[in-house]
């Protein structure tokens, strides 16, 4: 497996689709790398040799912000919109949807399971 990034790589794979397994390339941004080095993206990945992988990283290295860098960067924004506490930051403090969804029905996934409340008691339990 080549390792870029601190990221093993698959071996079984077009090096186009490879390289999508590093945050912050997606297919485009890897067959535009590709592209610039003159590497062939339908080459499996265990066909690229030492030389080449390096290549690979100085450019991604030098044209494009992936992995830690980025993350960082993300984590950074999120951090100040937390702080300046505007509205995407609040959403983000209390663990709901930020970028308009509906809450009523669906955002499962950012409020985690179900948390059920005691019904009301009906209006034949009131007599």
């Amino acid at each position: 497996m080549p390792r870029l990034m601190g990221v093993d790589i698959p071996n079984d794979k077009q090096i186009q689709y490879s390289l999508t397994y590093l945050y912050g390339i997606g297919l485009y941004s890897a067959r535009e790398a590709c592209e610039k080095l003159g590497i062939d993206p339908t080459r499996p990945a265990s066909d690229v040799n030492e030389d080449e992988i390096g290549r690979i990283a100085a450019l991604l290295e030098r044209d494009y912000t992936v992995e830690g860098p980025l993350r960082r960067q993300t984590a950074q924004n999120i951090s100040r919109l937390r702080e300046i506490k505007s509205y995407r930051g609040m959403r983000h403090r209390v663990g709901l949807p930020v970028r308009g969804q509906r809450t009523k029905t669906n955002s499962r996934t950012r409020k985690g399971p179900k948390k059920t409340v005691a019904g009301k008691k009906g209006v034949k339990d009131l007599r």
